[in-house]
């Protein structure tokens, strides 16, 4: 009668489970890396020219003191511009961009010609922006295309708005249509009743100037309150976003930075592409 073979079966050695753990933690830890510098070399070559940029490699400058300042931001600008060079460019600008030197507002980083420019003239229901009058004035000596626009606050009377903005602002032939420019939510009332106020700002500057005019505002407050119940209106709107580079075909403007330079501003200044040439943009204007 042969032996019983009694050998059993033995259970992994805690040595093996650990070295097992070690190497799949290697291979996790592996595969994170690749993907992210897939996703870092990704991110670099959609970027190429507008790190070429910053680095001063595209126009074979030296990396001297004003290259070294410039910021990430300049590469996402660099971007859009690229993307969007058919279209016509401009900036808006208020007190806070203070002296403005006017004879130097040409171009945006000596690269994009500007073609127009929108100037804060009001605000609220009792005050002028300082610099309105002469910005207003030198711009148009400049040859830029201008447009006035109102700063709308929501928990002071739409009517008395209305009417400091036509008491400041004259139109000429070849200015831009007038703007509001609405950010905040009320505090003291509905949206429903702020409604009724844009709505009532609106149809006075209109029935005065004789031009439909223009909203300004950011993208979520378009989307949640206006775009459906404004229908009837052409929009401005900003958004910043890093990875928006193209506008949408229902903005007439696109406020993509505020963070860019200008010879002539001191400090960021906000700039804005026309959804359409210069051609297309002066067709727009005041008869």
């Amino acid at each position: 009668m042969a032996k019983q073979n009694n050998r059993r079966r033995t259970a992994p050695s805690r040595k093996s489970k650990k070295k097992t753990s070690v190497l799949r933690k290697k291979a996790i830890q592996f595969l994170t890396v690749a993907l992210l510098l897939l996703l870092g070399f990704g991110i670099i070559y959609h970027y190429r020219n507008g790190l070429a940029y910053y680095f001063s490699f595209k126009t074979n400058k030296t990396l001297d003191k004003e290259a070294k300042e410039k910021r990430l931001s300049d590469v996402r600008n660099y971007q859009v511009l690229e993307k969007n060079e058919s279209k016509a460019i401009g900036i808006d600008v208020s007190e806070y961009q203070d002296e403005i030197d006017w004879d130097e507002v040409k171009t945006l980083d000596d690269d994009y010609q500007l073609s127009f420019v929108f100037i804060r003239a009001t605000v609220g229901n009792d005050r002028l922006d300082k610099r309105f009058e002469e910005n207003w004035l030198q711009a148009k000596e400049n040859k830029l295309i201008r447009g006035a626009y109102h700063y709308y606050r929501p928990n002071e009377n739409s009517l008395e708005q209305a009417e400091l903005f036509i008491k400041t602002v004259r139109l000429e032939k070849g200015d831009l249509p007038p703007v509001l420019d609405i950010e905040r939510l009320p505090e003291n009332q509905s949206m429903e009743r702020l409604k009724l106020g844009l709505r009532r700002w609106l149809t006075k500057i209109e029935a005065h100037y004789k031009v439909k005019p223009i909203i300004y505002t950011g993208e979520r407050y378009y989307d949640d309150f206006l775009k459906k119940e404004f229908s009837d209106y052409l929009f401005w709107i900003a958004n910043y976003n890093f990875y928006r580079e193209k506008m949408e075909e229902d903005w007439l403007f696109w406020q993509f930075t505020e963070k860019a330079s200008v010879s002539g501003i001191k400090g960021n200044v906000d700039v804005n592409i026309f959804n359409g040439d210069l051609e297309q943009l002066q067709f727009i204007t005041k008869e």
